[in-house]
């Protein structure tokens, strides 16, 4: 796991070499171990690649990067290829000077090109220089859980890294926010890609590849979920479980190869547990287990996370979280993050990442489950939503927001998102709903941005369910855009690489073509993988309900975190003031505090907008 950053430019405008200094400072978070770097200038471009190393797998200098094993040809890779033993194996004709995975990476570039990318089963990004061509290739793994973001410069050069706070380090990109994208942060609760808060900066998407040569860019995608075009097979329970039981279990093995210490993050739920039972079978020592919880509403799921390290006889680590701890740490995590903190659960896996850090170097997670076999209440949901819509005429759909304020205020949260859901027979509009802070018609009415739908692109085969629409859509915008982004900031904040088994291609390959049912049955979600590892988890995981990182701000809105919010938002100085039409902060603060309505993903949202802006000292 590392940090990469790099330039094309023309000589006049490139930086000089002493600002490979400024880049390694914002970056060494990613990488403490080494620093690296690699320059070449000739009459018409100056490249530059600098490297920061966390140093997983080969942690000798064998490793290190920017690597050229042949002159001309440098590889900066940040991530993890899995499967590099099995790769390396297949390239018997090659003498490698050591046992890294950017050895084979770089192998597998110089004789296959773009062609090797099909070959990878890992987590990428990675910039390689060919001199000889004068192009530069850029690349990001199948599902984005390793960042890689641009920006073309107007002489045609580009600059990229692996964080936003890099790029805005280099000589003219300038700080400007992307008022269609800030509109989009409510809609959504992050900025879909390409597109980022700042102007001119991009995200490389996920499965894709970038050409860069003599000033022009062209991106091509190598890779695109399966659930997009996922037809209904049939197929026994017995062999689809087999079929499952086998490909995660390799898909764990392999992510234990490390010569780094590791560990698991292990909340209550059967995610976590399902990782650490496959962990737990593949080694003979106790695994070390972190969990971290809010106190009050999440302290049930300390218990059961503590019953299931000693299930499987771990080496647990506990740490309850505060409100103050929001206060404390919401700064800082933001500007690790490049963006609003858009879920309060990612100060969580802040905290957990630093206490961490303290004992290993890369931890597995249970992250990417719920988006790959349909583990939120949405999905269970969504059966319903179609009857309901079936059966309700659209011309209703206007009303069932006001439905929302004749129910009791403890269910209002849920019902307001199944109302809001109900009320878009657009697809397109009704995906980001379930998790958005806005509506289209809210965000008109609250804000004073352009109404802006969204430029992302969801084409789907017509024989594919609702179910693997909905999961095709969390795989490609809700994961990459949001959950996978705040995983590698907040993890690697703190120098953690995190290591995700649900997110495996071969994985998705497995379930993609199976039945609905066997996602989703009797209003219970991921029945494949209760089914599949049942006998091997502790019996009271398979029956708990899903609880999550719940995070109780509702109520702390109210107490411990109410003057945060009012001087925040109520100032008259806050930077936001402008976005918003008249009179419309102090009333959302006001109803919450009354209990008239339940606004607290909304009062996130404004609430770290304003703080982003602040910290990078964005202009609305």
């Amino acid at each position: 796991m590392c940090g990469i950053f790099g330039w094309c430019t023309r000589p006049a405008l490139g930086p000089h070499h002493g600002f490979i200094n400024d880049v390694h400072a914002a970056l060494e978070h990613r990488g403490p171990d080494s620093l690296g770097h690699y320059f070449h200038e000739n009459s018409d471009w100056h490249i530059g690649l600098a490297h920061t190393r966390l140093a997983i797998i080969e942690c000798s200098e064998a490793g290190s990067q920017p690597m050229a094993l042949q002159p001309g040809r440098v590889l900066s890779f940040n991530g993890e290829i899995y499967n590099y033993i099995e790769l390396r194996n297949e390239l018997p004709h090659i003498n490698f000077r050591g046992g890294s995975d950017t050895e084979v990476l770089w192998h597998l570039l110089n004789q296959f090109g773009t062609d090797a990318l099909s070959r990878l089963r890992g987590m990428f990004s990675f910039a390689f220089w060919d001199q000889e061509k004068s192009e530069l290739l850029l690349a990001r793994d199948h599902f984005g859980k390793k960042p890689l973001f641009y920006s073309e410069l107007p002489d045609g050069g580009i600059v990229f890294g692996s964080e936003i706070a890099a790029l805005l380090r280099y000589p003219g990109i300038q700080r400007e926010i992307d008022a269609d994208s800030t509109s989009e942060y409510f809609r959504y609760r992050y900025v879909p890609g390409p597109n980022t808060f700042f102007k001119g900066i991009k995200k490389l998407p996920p499965g894709s590849f970038a050409r860069w040569r003599n000033g022009k860019l062209s991106i091509t995608r190598f890779y695109t979920p399966p659930f997009q075009t996922a037809k209904d097979r049939e197929i026994s329970i017995e062999e689809a479980d087999e079929r499952f039981r086998s490909t995660f279990e390799t898909a764990v093995k392999i992510r234990l190869r490390s010569d780094a210490p590791y560990g698991v993050f292990l909340s209550g739920g059967i995610d976590s547990a399902a990782v650490l039972s496959e962990v737990s079978r593949a080694v003979t020592r106790p695994v070390r287990t972190f969990t971290a919880v809010f106190s009050g509403s999440n302290l049930s799921e300390l218990s059961a996370a503590r019953e299931t390290a000693q299930f499987y006889g771990s080496e647990h680590n506990e740490h309850v979280i505060e409100s103050g701890d929001i206060s404390d740490h919401l700064v800082s995590a933001t500007r690790f993050r490049g963006a609003p903190v858009s879920e309060p659960s990612d100060i969580p896996i802040y905290l957990l990442s630093r206490m961490a850090s303290r004992t290993v170097k890369m931890v597995l997670t249970g992250e990417g489950s719920d988006e790959l076999l349909g583990g939120y209440p949405k999905h269970r949901a969504e059966p319903y939503v179609k009857a309901l819509q079936g059966l309700l005429p659209a011309a209703l759909d206007p009303f069932l927001a006001a439905l929302v304020q004749m129910t009791p205020y403890k269910n209002r949260g849920r019902i307001s998102v199944l109302a809001r859901a109900l009320s878009h027979r657009d697809p397109m509009q009704q995906l980001p709903s379930w998790f958005g802070a806005l509506s289209s018609d809210e965000c008109r009415i609250m804000i004073n941005a352009p109404d802006r739908r969204s430029s992302s692109d969801f084409p789907f085969s017509a024989q594919t369910s609702r179910l693997k629409r909905h999961l095709f859509f969390d795989q490609t915008s809700w994961l990459p855009d949001n959950l996978l982004e705040r995983g590698d900031r907040m993890m690697m904040a703190h120098s953690i690489e995190g290591r995700m088994p649900f997110m495996d291609v071969e994985l998705a390959r497995c379930v993609a073509d199976l039945p609905t049912h066997h996602f989703i049955s009797a209003g219970q979600g991921k029945r494949i993988l209760r089914r599949a590892l049942g006998q091997r988890l502790p019996p009271a995981v398979l029956d708990r309900r899903k609880i999550g990182f719940k995070v109780p701000v509702d109520e702390w809105f109210r107490g411990p975190l109410k003057s945060l919010v009012h001087d925040t938002l109520c100032s008259p100085t806050a930077v936001t003031r402008p976005f918003y039409k008249r009179g419309h902060v102090a009333k959302i603060v006001d109803e919450h505090e009354k209990r008239r309505r339940n606004h607290e993903k909304l009062l996130w949202t404004m609430l770290t907008l304003e703080i982003f802006c602040r910290e990078y000292q964005m202009a609305i």
